[in-house]
């Protein structure tokens, strides 16, 4: 009777033991994966290409590239919305930043000459007194004052401004109040040029050099500003 009872006892606990090697293989088995604790059984081979590594399941599977990383695929969708965020800076070429500061120093210098000589009364260098070219008739013609301001004095005024709307430095900026301040400003002054313009050859009837100068030197800016507004445009009002 106790040999029957010790018998089924050692085959129930064989079953047992072939029931849990069973469970094991199907969790695992031989092929080395982790357990339920994530260490990897002892003397199982490991995968080759397999990190086995304690840790959260999305990152180690991050790492074997079963799915992708969420973290890491939200840094360069930051960085884009970032730059898209960012005001475009509208920045003509080299040259033409170069060329623009160079003529309104030029304009400069022939407005600062032109106020002396009308304060002074002083004949101009290099200009006839008679026949079209008379830069003394043009001079103190009653043309040559607007609103009471001697027009010598108006393009000073607008030289000085120009010169540092028309710097590298300007062209450059970020603000795009500077750039439409430096278009309306040459918008206005090729306008005053024709108005000039108009009063030397139709009711002057004589044309000075010196102011013919300044005509053409605010021309070309005006050619420029308005080529570079629409080729580059202007930078996009900054986002508060």
């Amino acid at each position: 009777m106790t040999a029957s009872k010790s018998s089924r006892a050692r085959a129930a606990r064989a079953q047992r033991t072939q029931a849990a090697q069973a469970g094991a293989a199907r969790n695992g088995g031989p092929a080395g994966r982790a357990n339920g604790n994530g260490a990897a059984k002892a003397g199982a081979p490991v995968k080759a290409g397999t990190l086995v590594k304690a840790g959260s399941p999305s990152r180690t599977a991050a790492t074997r590239g079963d799915v992708p990383d969420r973290r890491g695929s939200r840094e360069p969708a930051l960085t884009q919305e970032a730059t898209a965020d960012a005001p475009r800076t509208a920045t003509a070429p080299l040259w033409l930043q170069w060329v623009s500061f160079v003529l309104a120093l030029a304009g400069l210098g022939v407005s600062i000459y032109l106020t002396i000589a009308h304060y002074t009364e002083s004949h101009l260098l290099g200009c006839s007194e008679s026949g079209l070219v008379n830069c003394t008739k043009v001079t103190t013609s009653p043309q040559s004052y607007v609103f009471g301001i001697p027009v010598a004095v108006l393009g000073l005024a607008f030289y000085i401004a120009a010169v540092g709307l028309m710097s590298p430095w300007a062209w450059r900026s970020a603000r795009r109040e500077i750039h439409l301040i430096r278009l309306a400003s040459v918008v206005v002054g090729i306008g005053f040029v024709l108005y000039l313009l108009y009063a030397e050859l139709f009711i002057i009837g004589s044309i000075c050099l010196y102011c013919t100068s300044v005509h053409a030197i605010t021309f070309v800016l005006f050619l420029l500003t308005v080529i570079a507004a629409a080729a580059w445009g202007l930078p996009e009002r900054q986002r508060s």
